[in-house]
């Protein structure tokens, strides 16, 4: 006997499965059920959240600046309408001036940027000034001991007390760009003789450039050793050390800077 012929099978009919119902949104175009939490339609992808809709994340600013109105996405072949109107000629002019008033800041603040720039890693060189007078000396203690490079040679005030009023001025024979000024008070750089004398405490920096105008700074300096103070000053003709108040006040002593030097740039001694 021959074996018998194989016979496909014959497909079996199914019934439709019950679709699950969800307490979501519905679509509008297939009236299938959603869950909350979609935007879109779970089988035919249809968009039924909007960005008008209650906490609906707003546009950014500069969409906004550029008319978006956050409406729903143009479908697929759709043609966008034209954007005409007064408004958007005024959004244009907004942006437009903002531009130019970035540019015009950028040309102003450019400079002192790039000044800023290369005075903080620019490598610091002593300037030293054409002249040094003061308000008045002690005998023997003029103000040319300050910026004679010797720490234990000093300028007094020549009255006793915190001589409040009483100066020193530094000259320069050309407008110089000064970084740091480094004070020395007392009458030594050594503690021991630094002691012998009052020391400044208080200072108010006059800082004039070449074109007569004057800047006025304040420091105020602690009780002893070298103290570094950031001038970032340029076109820097003169600079005036006014004495304010001071360490160590006792009869017999006056207020004494045992040295005062002046530091700028290595690569320009002019700006």
């Amino acid at each position: 006997m021959l074996p018998g012929r194989p016979e496909e099978a014959r497909p079996r009919v199914r019934g439709a499965a019950e679709e699950p119902e969800f307490d979501g949104a519905t679509c509008p175009w297939c009236a299938t059920s959603n869950p909350p939490e979609r935007h879109f339609c779970r089988r035919c992808g249809a968009q039924f959240a909007t960005r008008d809709e209650a906490g609906a994340t707003p546009l950014p600013w500069w969409r906004r600046l550029f008319g978006g109105d956050g409406g729903e996405a143009p479908w697929a072949g759709q043609r966008p309408r034209l954007r005409r109107g007064f408004g958007r000629t005024v959004r244009l002019a907004l942006l437009a001036g903002l531009v130019v008033l970035v540019l015009v800041a950028g040309l102003i603040w450019a400079g002192p940027a790039v000044d800023a720039v290369n005075d903080h890693f620019a490598k610091r060189v002593p300037i030293d000034p054409v002249a040094v007078t003061a308000s008045r000396s002690y005998e023997g203690h003029g103000p040319e001991l300050t910026v004679d490079k010797v720490s234990n040679s000093w300028w007094g005030t020549g009255i006793e007390g915190d001589s409040a009023g009483e100066w020193l001025e530094a000259g320069f024979g050309r407008p110089v760009r000064l970084l740091d000024l480094v004070i020395t008070p007392g009458a030594s750089a050594d503690v021991a003789q630094q002691l012998a004398q009052a020391r400044p405490r208080q200072l108010e920096l006059l800082i004039t450039d070449v074109d007569g105008r004057t800047v006025t700074r304040q420091v105020e300096l602690t009780g002893d050793g070298a103290q570094r103070v950031k001038l970032r000053a340029g076109r820097v003709t003169k600079v005036r050390l006014v004495l304010r108040s001071a360490f160590g006040v006792a009869a017999g002593k006056q207020v004494a800077v045992a040295e005062v030097e002046f530091f700028g740039r290595k690569t320009s001694g002019s700006s």
